[in-house]
């Protein structure tokens, strides 16, 4: 167990062992993590967990809700903790079932403390990493929401590989006012190249749209707008 980042770590323990229970929690305490336990799933599923990096231990068979339903529940709640199971009385098709549903690891009891260590390690890593994409992600969409309209009809047609004169062109501006809004919606995003600006449009998951005119003095404007998001009613989507 690396010991970075130790006090920032939960630990959850799901088994109706309370010696288990008991043994895991001085193995990890000891080591300066914070340890939650439970006697079911039903408990845990009561209890109202921080936002923290975190992993949770889980026992297979436990009364009512078992380990392997309570993964099917968290997964369907969109609630992503890895999970490591420990279980007594496992097999190969119980094992193959956890680890294709999102499992760290499937360990036998008596468990092995480095096996346990050495995969809520992991469990620990893969949460630390995914709070952090999750993090960025939710700052980005909120620097993309900073923007304004031109700024994402400029971002839309330059992310497309329109020149900039081309872009100015499209949207009835000049080249050097698609300058300015190009270095100020890659000032607003934190983009350092156009490489880096295209990889943000493709992470936020956006979809250029295009206005149709309602007469011959409009031009045709694209805006980007996140993907899942339908169209306005006097939009359809277009190909750049």
């Amino acid at each position: 167990m690396q010991p970075k980042c130790k006090s920032a770590s939960l630990i959850y323990v799901v088994d109706d062992d309370r010696d288990v229970r008991a043994g895991v929690s001085r193995l990890f305490r000891s080591m300066g993590l914070k340890v939650v336990t439970f006697g079911s799933s039903t408990d845990f599923l009561k209890y109202k967990r921080p936002e923290k990096t975190s992993c949770l231990i889980l026992d297979v068979r436990l009364p009512g809700l078992s380990g392997l339903e309570l993964q099917a529940e968290l997964a369907k709640a969109a609630v992503h903790i890895p999970l490591v199971f420990i279980t007594g009385y496992g097999d190969i098709p119980m094992s193959v079932k956890a680890i294709k549903a999102g499992a760290i690891d499937f360990l036998t009891k008596p468990v092995r403390e480095r096996d346990l260590l050495e995969a809520v390690r992991q469990a620990l890593e893969r949460d630390r990493a995914k709070r952090e994409i999750d993090t960025k992600g939710r700052d980005l969409r909120l620097r993309f929401q900073a923007l304004s309209s031109r700024e994402r009809q400029v971002m839309s047609l330059v992310c497309s590989g329109l020149p900039n004169k081309k872009a100015g062109a499209q949207i009835g501006v000049s080249e050097e006012t698609v300058k300015v809004h190009r270095h100020n919606v890659m000032k607003k995003l934190g983009a350092r190249s156009l490489p880096e600006l295209v990889r943000m449009a493709d992470s936020l998951g956006l979809v250029c749209q295009g206005h149709i005119p309602t007469d011959d003095n409009h031009r045709i404007g694209l805006v980007l707008s996140p993907a899942g998001h339908p169209p306005n009613k006097d939009t359809v989507p277009v190909r750049l």
